[in-house]
């Protein structure tokens, strides 16, 4: 039974749409960022990362940073850039991208579902980047990026989407990286009574992206009530802002490895030990290689590229945690013959979202790395059912694309 809510959105001015909506915070460096802001004093990296309009190499996690956020958000919103919409409202959010359409349900999500376990998690969460997006959005008093979450398809929402998105959208761009993006405000209260009520008959909903988020925007949530002990139920820090995708239009991209060394060991010796878990084959005169099924992976070493598959003995479909390809990997070669035991502190390891493709693999081990394998996508399907266990995958598991853009819609904590 999910509870959701419309909202009074902070979203940019129509004509500033394009120039406000930047990418997530944690998908990119500070040097990125500020490069990604020249020329756009517009941009939401502004207040997403604010460190970057502070001296050059700011501790990111320095009070001055998160003063800053709220600032730029207010100055945003005093200069007309941001406007607040009068009423509470549901809106639709629509990015298409290589062809590929997913429209996705703009709301606010009860912080109770996730504290009992309506709002599925798939994922463990770090302090640090847990408590940085905290100071963030208490800062802010606001949700300033949306939570990516999914849910099993209704036909009932997707009439009422199909409905909304015949009309004439608010905002309508593409992107720098090609991603059309449209928003639909839907303002008629019995078409958002209707998609509320149907929300409480779905179970579940399920976090794609955005743990850290997440758990920022409940811990708030907790200490606003304990500021507030008379809170009522409606009291805007009860919820979180969420964007709401049916799973069957979603798409996840793999999440590639590549690794500095091959911890002291010959490549022939590399090799033999790798046999012990994996069947392996060398592929000659093959320039990149992509898996095509589960339980089978990419290996480029020495200008070589080898096709791995996982041998069957070393396989236990009855765990879905142990059996995804990323845990194979992992108990199987990372952490017995490469010695890496825990992929979120090792620096000997980086990830590579497959946005980037093939070729980034063969280039980093051409450069700075020694060996690159390129991983078979985990499912929606395994990501659910793992929640549904109450289970977590490791880390770097699973990349969604399109990302979600921040700046397009902020939730603010005051009622």
């Amino acid at each position: 039974m999910a509870k959701i809510k419309a909202f009074k959105a902070i979203r940019p001015k129509k004509n500033l749409a394009e120039e406000v909506a930047a990418l997530p915070y944690d998908v990119m460096n500070y040097e990125e960022a500020k490069e990604m802001v020249k020329g756009n004093p517009y941009s939401f990296l502004h207040i997403d990362r604010a460190e970057i309009d502070l001296e050059d190499k700011i501790n990111p996690y320095d009070k001055r940073v998160y003063e800053k956020a709220k600032t730029n958000l207010q100055e945003f919103r005093n200069k007309g850039i941001l406007l607040t919409d009068e009423k509470q409202n549901i809106y639709l959010y629509r990015q298409i991208m290589d062809g590929r359409v997913q429209t996705g349900i703009v709301c606010c999500t009860s912080i109770d579902d996730y504290l009992n376990g309506v709002v599925k998690k798939h994922e463990y969460t770090r302090e640090d980047k847990e408590l940085d997006r905290i100071n963030h959005v208490d800062y802010c008093n606001a949700n300033t990026g949306p939570i990516f979450l999914t849910y099993k398809r209704d036909n009932q929402i997707d009439k009422i989407v199909d409905d909304e998105t015949k009309k004439i959208p608010l905002y309508n761009f593409v992107s720098e990286d090609m991603i059309t993006h449209m928003v639909w405000v839907i303002e008629d209260e019995a078409i958002i009574k209707n998609i509320v009520d149907v929300f409480k008959e779905i179970p579940s909903l399920y976090i794609a992206d955005g743990h850290h988020r997440t758990a920022a925007a409940i811990k708030v949530g907790q200490k606003r009530r304990k500021q507030n002990p008379n809170y009522k139920e409606e009291a805007e820090f009860n919820y979180f802002l969420s964007v709401l995708y049916p799973a069957e239009e979603l798409k996840i991209f793999d999440y590639n490895r590549v690794v500095k060394d091959l911890n002291g060991l010959k490549i022939e010796e590399f090799i033999s030990k790798v046999e012990v878990y994996f069947e392996v084959e060398k592929l000659n005169d093959v320039y990149e290689y992509k898996p095509s099924a589960r339980h089978i992976f990419g290996m480029y070493v020495e200008g070589f590229w080898y096709k791995l598959r996982a041998r069957q003995e070393k396989i236990n479909e009855d765990d879905v945690v142990a059996s995804l390809d990323v845990s194979l990997l992992q108990e199987n070669l990372l952490s017995p013959i490469l010695g890496i035991k825990d992929i979120r502190k090792d620096d000997r390891i980086e990830f590579v979202g497959g946005i980037r493709g093939i070729k980034e693999l063969t280039k980093r081990v051409n450069t700075d790395m020694k060996i690159a394998f390129s991983m078979y996508p985990t499912s929606i399907e395994e990501l659910m059912k793992i929640a549904d266990q109450g289970k977590v995958m490791p880390p770097k598991s699973t990349w969604f694309e399109p990302k979600i853009r921040s700046g397009l819609f902020i939730h603010s904590l005051e009622s």
